[in-house]
C-alpha cells in the first residue's frame, strides 16, 4: 500500500504543527521544511481546516495551528479523508472494466484483508503518539523493517530461470608464423657460405 504525495503532505502538515504549538505557522514554513510546493500545500491545508483538524487565523500576522489536541487526531482518519480511494487492484474498482479471474479469484478478498489490516493499525495512533518524544517514538521504532524482494533479473515472471545468453569471447587468431624459421633459413646460407 502506497499514500499518495496528498496524504504523505498532510500528515507532514499535521505534524508539523504538532510540533510547534507554541506559535501560528505558515504554509510556506512548512514548505519549505519539507520541500514541497506551496500551491500543492495551500490545497492540503485548505482541505484539512475544512475537517477541523487545523485552523486557519486570517491577516498580517497569521497562520496555521492545530485544530484540536493532538491525541484527538486519529492517523486511520486522516488517512481515509485524504486518499482518493483504496483500490489495491484494478477489480477494486467498481466502474473498472473487470476481470476475467473475477468469478473464481480470491485476490480481492486477500487484498481486501490486507487493507483492512493497514487501516486497523493506523486507527491505533494519534497524532500525539506519532509525534511523541524520542523515548515512546524509539520503542515504536524498533518493529523491524520490512525488506521486499526486487526481481532477479536472471528469472522472468513467472519465477523461471531465464536462459542466459553465452558470453561473446574474441575469435580466435591464427598463430602467427614463426619466427625462427627465417633465422633457419639465414643459419643454411651462413653454413654453406662457410663450407666455400
Amino acid at each position: 500500500m502506497k499514500l499518495t504525495s496528498y496524504t504523505d503532505y498532510a500528515l507532514r502538515t499535521l505534524m508539523y504543527l504538532a510540533h510547534n504549538r507554541d506559535r501560528l505557522v505558515t504554509i510556506g514554513d512548512i514548505a519549505d521544511e519539507h520541500g514541497i510546493a506551496k500551491n500543492h500545500l495551500t490545497k492540503v491545508v485548505h482541505q484539512l481546516g475544512t475537517l477541523g483538524y487545523i485552523e486557519t487565523v486570517r491577516g498580517r500576522n497569521g497562520g496555521l495551528r492545530l485544530g484540536c489536541e493532538p491525541g484527538r487526531i486519529n492517523i486511520g482518519d486522516v488517512v481515509r479523508h485524504t486518499e482518493n480511494d483504496f483500490f489495491m487492484a484494478a477489480c477494486f474498482d467498481p466502474n473498472g472494466q473487470g476481470c476475467s479471474y473475477s468469478q473464481a479469484c480470491s485476490l480481492k478478498g486477500l487484498l481486501g484483508k490486507a487493507t483492512h489490516a493497514f487501516l486497523e493499525v493506523l486507527d491505533q495512533v494519534t497524532l500525539e503518539q506519532m509525534t511523541a518524544p524520542p523515548p515512546v517514538a524509539a520503542k515504536r521504532a524498533a518493529i523491524a523493517p520490512i525488506h521486499f524482494r526486487r526481481p532477479d533479473p536472471t528469472q522472468g515472471k513467472s519465477g523461471a530461470t531465464v536462459a542466459q545468453k553465452p558470453a561473446k569471447t574474441a575469435a580466435a587468431k591464427p598463430p602467427a608464423p614463426k619466427a625462427p624459421a627465417a633465422r633457419t633459413t639465414v643459419k643454411a646460407v651462413s653454413r654453406k657460405t662457410a663450407a666455400r
